[in-house]
């Protein structure tokens, strides 16, 4: 069952609402998310839908071989947490999650799989998704496919964001500093934007290998995970480099960020911290204001 047109017309309204940002130079926790389950595959991106006040944050993992009595579908979950970071429900989809968005297009909480570019060969279950939800925002099994694969997307890993103003999605490469910018009506990418790492003081094995945000303020449209420094790079659609939002210092970023533990949603930055609770605890990071 879709969510009531009432309910959108309301997150709609209060989305499109012109923003003015200001870069925070420390960060501020906006919300905790323990997890309260052992992900069932890498946590990868979060979402929000304002009218639900809910979270979702998907799984992502490549499907098993299929066999005769199992077909290749991917055991990652989704999980909805609400306004308060309290567990609400998982379901299983069936797909590789790289990116979770609210779409306030088409008012669908949507999913970018692993390989969308089929860069790495074409695969089951590849493209995007709108994920069905109950009237209250439970996650659901069953979904609606929207789009197939895209060889503008590039890299097979890329975790895209989402630009419902201009319909775009913005596609981190891996090892570089390069975003591709994306309409899906095209199969060529329309424009490659070069991150000025230099000018923030890092380079591209110190930062998210296949996220950048995209945070709708004018001027600061595109975030970015400096995991070796601790901070979140603030970038123009151009690519320049206009400020960062340190993080704080004894948070403990591994590894594993650089590859995925990520999101921007709610106007937070995502960062999954692996050490914090039985299960990891994803932290919402206030950094323009």
């Amino acid at each position: 069952m879709r969510i009531s047109t009432a309910i959108f017309s309301i997150a709609l309204a209060g989305a499109l609402q012109p923003i003015h940002a200001a870069i925070l130079p420390n960060a501020e926790v906006g919300i905790r998310i323990p997890l309260v389950q052992k992900p069932s595959t890498r946590p990868m991106t979060v979402a929000y839908i304002p009218g639900l006040k809910r979270y979702y944050i998907a799984d992502g993992g490549l499907a098993p071989m299929g066999s005769e009595i199992e077909a290749p579908i991917s055991k990652s979950q989704i999980h909805a947490y609400d306004n308060e970071g309290k567990y609400v429900n998982s379901a299983r989809p069936g797909y590789d999650n790289r990116s979770i968005y609210y779409n306030l297009n088409s008012k669908n909480l949507e999913t970018i799989t692993y390989n969308i570019s089929s860069f790495g060969g074409f695969t089951p279950n590849t493209g995007i998704f709108s994920i069905d939800l109950t009237e209250s925002g439970e996650v659901k099994d069953t979904s609606t496919d929207i789009f197939g694969f895209n060889p503008a997307f590039g890299d097979a890993n890329t975790m895209p964001s989402y630009n419902h103003e201009a319909n775009q999605y913005y596609a981190k490469q891996g090892r570089s500093n390069k975003v591709l910018m994306v309409d899906l009506k095209q199969r060529e990418y329309v424009r490659e934007i070069n991150l000025d790492l230099a000018s923030a003081g890092a380079a591209f094995d110190d930062v998210s290998d296949y996220f950048v945000a995209y945070t709708g303020a004018k001027g600061e449209e595109l975030a970015l995970l400096d995991i070796d420094h601790k901070s979140v790079l603030i970038f123009d659609l151009s690519g320049k480099y206009v400020s960062k939002s340190a993080l704080p210092k004894d948070l403990k970023l591994r590894s594993h960020n650089h590859h995925n533990g990520a999101g921007y949603a709610n106007d937070m930055m995502f960062v999954y911290h692996e050490s914090e609770g039985e299960f990891g605890t994803y932290y919402g990071f206030k950094v323009l204001k």
